[in-house]
């Protein structure tokens, strides 16, 4: 038998006595109710099997099971329009402005009281941030909520991706400007046109699917050298509102990528392709590089791009700029900067609300934690004799396995989540952030690439930056905006027009002429309402931060 099959058996076997184990130790009985709940949420994701290992071991503790139900086949805002036009609901949703217009959520802030994890997931200010018009609170944000320091490691955020293969062929030059970034794929496309099977390279793609089109839009606001507002940058010293899309910078980027599009740089595709096809095309080991934030591809590609370590096929983040000399701010200090336009809530359908919080409340638990991310201890990790986490070359072999991952762990990963540092001040919440564990986790590609640039992480590869003031960031007020509002109205105007001109600025044989046609149908829509608008909401922000600090 082959070593390393015996090996994933042994581990199995090893499970199969430890479950036994915590079953007998805890008086755990299969006969007893569990009780079930559902969720929906509006994001495509995979679904476990219907005996997941982790996932009976959390009922046992909890006392509760979810089973999740993820977005097929529709648009979030069809998925979310289909659940309102039959008013029945699954028991949690991806809580959202239109769902509580249709009075679809319950207000968990007249239950929270006695569920003491929820209750003190953020502080009383944090919390107002997502009160509605009623001044109740009807959902709980997932992601960003940081316990402790937070580990700098796995760079979450948006970049320009490279592979390591371009920058090990051309002697891992430094590479900090639009310019050196496309003349490099050039010049590597140029020597090597195709992969080790024969098959075409293709030297930049974008993704520009659906609400996904962020990868094309606001690259313009890191180049210039802010961090992830989103919907627009803010001036730190003057705290001023910047429209990103009508900069020097911006005409200058769309010029680049018109040229390069010309040149057969960019893919023909990327304005057409969907999300599933996007990723396709990166798990084929094919993309030299793109823009996109890392958790949109990294879990879903990544195994099989290990596969192709050997060919250098990983991927690592470069700190672009439009001009050299100007200080990225792609990686910002990881705080509670989460976002308030959606979150985890519980549906009038629900009929069992107060089971349903004790649910949430139960998976904030430490030990809960650990279960749902590190997996189950002398199985899916060990402890070192100072306490700290780490797995052996097996375990995480077997972690990144696909039937392995749906028949053993259960993250609940849309569920809120507590990052940062456990409750032992050592470990990290989960082991992609365990700085020792994801540096010996990665593929030997992308661990000689950060060796080559004398770094030890992706956040190493951009630097970190401490969160730019009490405004950031203005897309969790930007998200929360709706056509109800005549900002909300401008900004969908503004977004249609972006989407429908951005591909035709990249592809026109007159690229000034285009740009020109862009910008008169773009100040049509008269942007300044909306800036106007976060103007007022960075100042708001501003002043509420001043006076908590007297």
């Amino acid at each position: 038998m082959h070593k390393r099959i015996k090996n994933v058996l042994i581990i199995l076997l090893a499970f199969s006595i430890l479950v036994a184990g915590i079953i007998q130790e805890n008086g755990y009985n299969r006969e007893q109710e569990i009780k079930e709940f559902t969720a929906f949420f509006a994001v495509p994701g995979t679904v476990k099997d219907d005996y997941n290992e982790v996932q009976e071991l959390l009922a046992d503790i909890t006392g509760a099971k979810c089973q999740e139900i993820w977005l097929v086949g529709q648009t979030q805002e069809e998925a979310i329009a289909s659940y309102i036009a039959s008013g029945e609901y699954p028991d949690f949703i991806s809580g959202c402005a239109a769902l509580y217009d249709a009075g679809a959520l319950i207000p968990i802030d007249e239950y929270w009281e006695n569920y003491p994890n929820i209750r003190n997931y953020m502080s009383d200010d944090e919390w107002d941030r997502l009160r509605q018009a009623d001044g109740h609170i009807y959902w709980i944000p997932q992601f960003g909520i940081v316990k402790g320091e937070a580990t700098e490691v796995v760079h979450e955020g948006e970049a320009f991706w490279i592979q390591t293969r371009v920058l090990k062929w051309a002697g891992y030059p430094k590479i900090s400007t639009v310019e050196e970034y496309f003349a490099l794929i050039e010049a590597y496309m140029e020597a090597n046109p195709c992969m080790e099977n024969g098959e075409q390279n293709i030297p930049f793609t974008i993704l520009c699917d659906d609400w996904r089109y962020f990868c094309l839009e606001n690259p313009p606001q890191f180049l210039d050298g802010y961090p992830n507002d989103g919907s627009c940058a803010v001036d730190p010293k003057t705290q001023t509102v910047i429209d990103y899309n009508v900069t020097p910078t911006a005409k200058r980027y769309f010029s680049i990528l018109n040229e390069e599009y010309h040149a057969g740089m960019i893919d023909p595709e990327s304005f057409t392709q969907t999300y599933s096809e996007y990723l396709e095309k990166l798990a084929s080991g094919r993309v030299l590089g793109m823009v996109d934030q890392w958790w949109q591809f990294a879990y879903d590609v990544n195994d099989s791009l290990e596969r192709m370590t050997a060919q250098g096929c990983g991927y690592v983040p470069l700190p672009i700029t439009i001009e050299d000399g100007i200080k990225n701010q792609w990686h910002v200090k990881r705080g509670n900067e989460n976002d308030i336009a959606t979150g985890l809530a519980i549906t009038t359908s629900c009929e069992d609300v107060e089971g349903a919080m004790q649910f949430v409340n139960d998976l904030l638990e430490d030990e809960v934690l650990k279960l749902r991310f590190w997996g189950v201890c002398g199985v899916d990790y060990e402890v070192d004799e100072n306490g700290v986490f780490y797995r052996t070359e097996e375990q995480r072999i077997v972690s990144r396995k696909t039937d392995y991952r749906t028949s053993h762990f259960c993250f609940y990963s849309y569920f809120p989540r507590l990052e940062g540092i456990l409750a032992d001040g050592k470990n990290a919440f989960s082991p992609e952030y365990q700085p020792e564990e994801f540096l010996a986790g990665l593929p030997d590609d992308i661990r000689e690439c950060l060796a080559a640039y004398g770094c030890q992480s992706y956040v190493d590869m951009l630097g970190v930056n401490e969160q730019p003031g009490s405004w950031y960031p203005m897309y969790s007020y930007s998200d929360t905006l709706t056509t109800e509002q005549e900002a909300g109205r401008v900004w969908r105007n503004m977004t249609e027009v972006k989407q429908e001109y951005l591909p035709l600025v990249v592809m026109s044989d007159d690229f000034e002429g285009m740009w020109e046609q862009y910008m008169q149908r773009y100040e049509a829509c008269h942007p300044e309402i909306f800036f106007e608008e976060m103007q007022r909401e960075v100042e708001r922000r501003v002043a509420a931060a001043n006076e908590a600090s007297y």
